[in-house]
């Protein structure tokens, strides 16, 4: 029998890489991106209760829109329909990443709420069924329920293994200014890119770091023109000692700095929030082939 409560952690989503190799009739683009998962991120907590409830706390926790329904509650509520459950539960939520930073925080917690509440109310789906219920929250809600380094095409429908990726270090930063996707990609402009997935597993951190530099993320100049702090944030992480690679995550605002070592990166951040108390840093693993940190 499960302890309660059931916790259950929601990582921050990192685009390595990302592409937009096309567009769809009805609007919606399509990418080739190579996403992995960050050992920093939300953490939500689930137990029983008679109705679905949330409580959220957490240092971005005011960060969070008052506006509309909150996609914990929506991907609870879709579940609860989907496998016929009447009970409820009480929904608890440290909220750690910020919003609307490209790292997919809501979309984690919605994927960690999905698999808390199927351990807490002991329902299964059926793959196609379960993938269908998490696109319906959210394009990026299907790969941060995989959890693990993957190749995300389509609009976020399509996921697919990628090479092990080798141990290496992250910084995430935020400027602390909200970029909304659906602005980010109608500023893109020029062509569509091509797909270019990675098919070699890199031997190590700097064969990672050369790997994505053959590659790139298509919505970056979108993203500056829109916030000319995100080009700010990158100069940054550029100028580090030992980062090896520094790029926009998702529709931004948050980017990464690439390490190979724990200590390289922690001094890095650590330089970085003294330079900029303001801003959002993070120092993180980059997780590996199984879920959760």
């Amino acid at each position: 029998m499960s302890s309660f409560p059931i916790t259950v952690e929601a990582p921050a989503k990192v685009n390595l890489s990302l592409h937009v190799v096309g567009k769809r009739a009805d609007g919606y683009h399509l990418l080739d991106s190579l996403v992995a998962f960050a050992g920093v991120g939300d953490t939500l907590a689930v137990q029983p209760a008679r109705s679905l409830s949330l409580d959220v706390s957490g240092p971005t926790a005011a960060l969070i829109p008052d506006e509309g329904e909150n996609i914990v509650l929506k991907a609870a509520r879709l579940l609860a329909e989907a496998a016929g459950v009447t009970q409820g539960a009480a929904i608890h939520l440290t909220k750690r990443l910020p919003v609307a930073a490209g790292i997919g925080g809501g979309s984690a917690d919605a994927a960690a709420a999905i698999t808390g509440l199927m351990r807490l109310w002991g329902v299964t789906l059926p793959p196609e069924r379960l993938h269908a219920l998490a696109l319906s929250i959210g394009a990026d809600v299907p790969v941060c329920l995989a959890g693990i380094p993957t190749r995300m095409s389509g609009i976020g429908d399509v996921l697919g293994s990628v090479p092990p990726l080798p141990a290496a270090w992250l910084i995430l930063v935020n400027p602390m200014v909200p970029l909304h996707t659906p602005a980010v990609f109608k500023a893109r402009t020029g062509p569509f890119s091509e797909a270019d997935p990675l098919t070699e597993s890199p031997v190590d951190a700097a064969a990672l770091a050369a790997a994505l530099l053959r590659r790139r993320n298509d919505l970056m100049p979108a993203a500056i023109s829109l916030e000319p702090m995100v080009g700010e944030v990158l100069a940054a992480l550029a100028a580090s000692p030992s980062c090896l690679l520094a790029r926009m995550s998702g529709s931004g605002a948050t980017c990464f700095g690439l390490f190979a070592a724990e200590d390289e990166a922690k001094a890095a951040a650590t330089r970085l929030q003294l330079a900029q108390p303001g801003w959002w840093v993070a120092p993180a693993a980059l997780l590996g082939q199984s879920s959760g940190y």
